[in-house]
């Protein structure tokens, strides 16, 4: 048998990288919260840094270069759909709207009906 095996895992220096783009985006969080009494901004810029520089790493990690691919292809395909026509929406929308009253109205007359037949079998209908 002739099979080439198939690498799915993640390498030993992509793993690492994926953990310091996490420990970069927790450091930032990390900073924010720990110097509290330092002006907003600039511990939203440190939450801004940490989360840039855990983007950077993870980009340079072979999952997050599949991740950015992944990302540009479906905005490919989403390119390719056909959106339905203002007309279509509102008429659909109207369709929805009339169901969903006229099922209500069923359930409710439903509902009456049972509460009417329980309250007479047990005898609690005055």
């Amino acid at each position: 048998m002739n099979e080439q095996a198939v690498n799915t895992g993640v390498g030993v220096v992509d793993a690492l990288k994926l953990v310091l783009a996490a420990t970069a985006l927790i450091g930032g969080v990390v900073v924010y919260y720990w110097f509290g009494d330092q002006p907003t901004a600039l511990r939203v810029l440190a939450v801004l840094a940490g989360l840039a520089a855990g983007a950077v790493l993870l980009y340079w990690s072979q999952p997050g270069r599949e991740l950015w691919a992944y990302v540009q292809s479906s905005r490919v395909e989403l390119r390719k759909m056909v959106w339905p026509t203002r007309q279509e929406t509102w008429r659909t929308t109207l369709v929805v709207f009339v169901f969903v009253l006229a099922l209500g109205v069923f359930f409710w007359l439903v509902d009456m009906m049972l509460a009417w037949g329980a309250k007479h079998v047990t005898g609690q209908g005055g």
